[in-house]
């Protein structure tokens, strides 16, 4: 009786997996992970939208260049993913087209950021605002989408580390699929039978919290100095990396090593470096962006008359007024409004 209670008691001290990641309505497969995608796109678009008019940005800028940025992040992404864990996909055994099978998950953020870049740029162009001022804005939002897209890793019941004896180790279970006994990724745990190395570190945990904490800190930094020119998403490239080095020191699953260490431990280390040179050299760009920058081309701003009716009706007055009147009026603005005791 000891041991059981000692068993329950280890058992409600650890993070348990979910069953599944994907449920079904009728033939449609609704997928934990692509929910967390969409929802953190969408809290991205969000935030990105309040601050880049809060800088003095058009209303409704954001998502337009959401239209162009979101589709090339997603190729992006999965770009990165294939062509750094190829062997998935390629080789004896293996079958191409899976690549293209982005709701089986396999996004690589760094893809999805300079792919999604490309069309942020383009999209900057056609509105005539600066990009780094956009990717400024949408910093936060874009680190606070990634801590919500963990969360699909979570139901994916992947990404994690070794084995752990911490309070917050994570329950893995064996998954079945019936229709495809290696299919793990669309199974059901059932019995809840754990893995050989369950309970593990979750992994995708101390990236969730350490994003969030990247997205507290710029946000913090950007309001106290009022940073500008790209430097908000500088320092939130260099929060995630520094974040993201150790992280992955610690996961687990399949990865390519260059010289004894992981594909993305090489790519935290250089982005780090990168992005706290330009945090440092952008700084002599001067002040942040004039709000009259952030003004999309293609929507006209209004001047002060326009906003001014009683300025519309003098304007009219005098535009109707004789000439003599005209005149007089004109005589008068010339004159020096100082006193004769100051002249």
């Amino acid at each position: 009786m000891a041991d059981v209670n000692t068993a329950s008691a280890a058992f409600l001290a650890t993070i348990p997996s979910p069953d599944q990641g994907v449920w079904h309505i009728g033939p449609v497969p609704i997928r934990a992970y692509a929910l967390c995608i969409i929802a953190g796109i969408i809290v991205a678009i969000w935030l990105g939208e309040r601050r880049w008019v809060n800088r003095g940005g058009t209303k409704g800028t954001v998502i337009d260049i959401a239209v162009f940025a979101v589709p090339f992040g997603l190729v992006g992404g999965r770009l990165y993913h294939v062509i750094t864990d190829n062997q998935l996909y390629f080789g004896e055994g293996k079958n191409p087209l899976d690549a293209l099978k982005i709701w089986d998950g396999g996004l690589g953020i760094w893809g999805a950021i300079a792919l999604g870049a490309v069309g942020a740029l383009i999209a900057c162009r056609r509105k005539g605002i600066p990009l780094p001022a956009m990717a400024d804005a949408l910093a936060p939002g874009i680190v606070i989408a990634q801590a919500i897209g963990r969360v699909g890793n979570y139901f994916n019941q992947e990404l994690y580390g070794a084995h752990t004896d911490l309070p917050w180790g994570l329950e893995i279970y064996q998954r079945y699929n019936p229709t495809n006994p290696d299919d793990f990724l669309n199974g059901i745990a059932i019995g809840h039978v754990p893995l050989p190395d369950s309970p593990v570190h979750p992994t995708f945990l101390y990236e969730l919290i350490w994003n969030l904490g990247v997205a507290l800190l710029i946000i913090w930094a950007d309001k106290k100095f009022r940073l500008g020119h790209g430097r908000v998403f500088a320092l939130y490239v260099a929060g995630y990396t520094a974040g993201r080095f150790w992280i992955e020191m610690m996961r687990t699953d399949t990865a390519n090593h260059i010289f004894g260490l992981r594909v993305n431990v090489w790519t935290s280390i250089l982005l780090f470096a990168a992005a706290i040179v330009y945090f440092v050299l952008a700084a002599k760009r001067g002040p942040r962006e004039a709000p009259e920058t952030l003004w999309s081309k293609d929507v006209p701003r209004e001047d002060s008359s326009a906003a001014d009716p009683s300025a519309e009706e003098t304007h009219a007055e005098v535009a109707a007024a004789p000439d003599t009147v005209r005149d007089s009026a004109a005589d008068k603005a010339t004159e020096d409004p100082k006193p004769d005791a100051e002249k």
